[in-house]
């Protein structure tokens, strides 16, 4: 179980993709979405939470999203985890100013804050465990937060099967690229109702970790909120299983095609 929370998060910060013409806002402040997160199917393992609130930054109106994950169950029992992630940025071209990350997954820590500087395309990083700071440079990032709600703010409908699309993403000290691919449309049924879906593939990173390249699968809404709802992960050992448990503050309707 070690690191799941903080993968689920990055799973869930790279399934939503972009085009080039834009849709009615996907989120607003108040926003807040809570996941329930099992193991094998019927261990639970933990729970996710992401939120948005409409702050002040240096001056500057900004939306303040957090991430947060925290292991329960049985599960904490041999594996305590608790992980907090929060982006700070700008409303409305969802450019990040500043990225924290606090994570506590049974013993292995990391503390570090990110501040984006736009006039020298440089990333300063505070690392409060190592005590140690450095300068990146960097153009145009968007962190792990900032880079699913950007992406939600554009087009994904558009997507066919079989596309797919590679995000960077600026984490720490360096850019990741993902590769993601467009399984297309499927209705599911959830403890709200049956919802219509698109699914995509992150390729993840086999070994240690996930069973295969191809072990992660995510369920989209595909109405104008694009918020995750589902999402299944087979791992080296055994597999995870998330789903939405609780929303409100959605921008959009929450279109359920029938009741459940």
């Amino acid at each position: 179980m070690k690191r799941i929370i903080s993968l689920l998060v990055v799973v869930f910060v790279i399934t939503n993709m972009s085009s080039q013409e834009k849709m009615p806002p996907a989120f607003k402040g108040g926003e807040w979405l809570r996941y329930r997160m099992s193991y094998s199917g019927f261990l639970k393992a933990g729970t996710a939470v992401l939120q948005l609130n409409e702050e002040e930054l240096n001056g500057k109106k900004v939306i303040h999203a957090t991430g947060k994950g925290w292991t329960s169950g049985v599960i904490s029992w041999f594996f305590k985890v608790d992980d907090t992630y929060e982006s700070y940025f700008d409303p409305n071209d969802i450019k990040p100013y500043l990225f924290k990350r606090k994570i506590d997954e049974g013993g292995y820590k990391k503390h570090r804050h990110t501040t984006f500087n736009y006039t020298n395309n440089t990333a300063h990083v505070q690392d409060f465990i190592k005590q140690k700071d450095s300068v990146i440079s960097v153009k145009s990032p968007q962190d792990m937060i900032s880079t699913f709600y950007f992406l939600r703010n554009h087009d994904t409908k558009k997507l066919k099967k079989g596309d797919e699309i590679k995000v960077d993403m600026f984490m720490d000290d360096k850019i990741y690229p993902f590769k993601l691919r467009c399984l297309g449309f499927e209705t599911i049924k959830t403890k709200f109702g049956k919802v219509k879906t698109q699914m995509f593939r992150p390729l993840v990173q086999a070994g240690r970790v996930f069973k295969a390249q191809e072990s992660v699968t995510v369920w989209i809404t595909a109405d104008d909120n694009k918020i995750p709802i589902k999402m299944k992960a087979s791992l080296s050992v055994g597999s995870l299983r998330a789903e939405l448990e609780a929303y409100k503050g959605l921008a959009n309707p929450f279109e359920i095609t029938f009741t459940k």
